[in-house]
């Protein structure tokens, strides 16, 4: 009877061991990189824009730049020297309107990368959080993810929007986390004032932008020149 025991208690043993490591399998990894900026293939997958297709005079760039990893500018033949490779996403906020403008604005001085279109969806919905490695200039910027339009809102063709903002050191690099659940639903730059679901399981772009104006007290705003160095984009899982 013992004996029986034994192999009946063993069997059940390894059949949760391999229900254990089936859920493991099963189960996303922690962080899922979304956008890394290493390479010019890396940035053909973004395009640019601004208030100069209206009619404003700002004018933004993205690049990607080789630099060394060193201390204090002296060189090591240590791991900790090695060159990599960051975007940079920089320009001009300007105030400004063409004269002759045939649009009539509300307001310029706005840039932004927009992540091209995907072929499919980025599921997200495993994950709770997008982080950034950046190293920023004082400006607010503004992380924006766009998901298939399941709304409808009345008239409204285009991807649903949700928007957070980016608050970052100046001049220092910095993993700038952000929940997916701080993301609010906006229309055309205005926060939508309904209780309304992201489905992060359909999302088809995410962008990074910058305002001359607005954004959180105590950042640096105004026309002028912007930078924006950005390593990679990732999506965590914290659970």
């Amino acid at each position: 009877m013992s004996r029986i025991r034994a192999l009946w208690n063993a069997s059940i043993n390894a059949t949760k061991r391999a229900l254990t490591w089936n859920l493991e399998e099963l189960m996303p990894p922690q962080e899922m990189c979304v956008f890394s900026f290493s390479s010019k293939e890396d940035l053909k997958r973004w395009h640019l824009y601004s208030d100069s297709e209206y009619g404003g005079l700002s004018s933004a760039s993205l690049e990607v730049k080789d630099a060394e990893n060193g201390l204090n500018g002296l060189t090591f033949l240590t791991p900790l020297n090695y060159i990599y490779s960051e975007g940079i996403f920089s320009g001009n906020l300007s105030s400004e309107v063409s004269d002759g403008s045939r649009w009539r604005m509300n307001r310029s001085g706005f840039c932004g990368m927009r992540s091209k279109k995907f072929d499919g969806f980025i599921d997200l919905d495993p994950y709770d959080t997008l982080a950034f490695k950046l190293k920023g200039d004082g400006r607010c910027y503004i992380s924006t993810i766009y998901t298939e339009n399941w709304i409808n809102a009345p008239g409204q063709l285009e991807d649903n929007t949700w928007q957070a903002f980016v608050v970052l050191p100046r001049g220092n690099w910095y993993i700038a986390k952000i929940p997916l659940a701080s993301y609010l639903p906006t229309w055309r730059g205005n926060i939508v004032d309904a209780r309304l679901e992201m489905n992060p399981s359909r999302v088809v772009g995410m962008s990074l932008s910058v305002n001359a104006e607005g954004g959180v007290p105590g950042t640096k705003s105004g026309p002028g020149d912007f930078k924006l160095e950005i390593d990679w984009i990732k999506a965590l899982r914290s659970g």
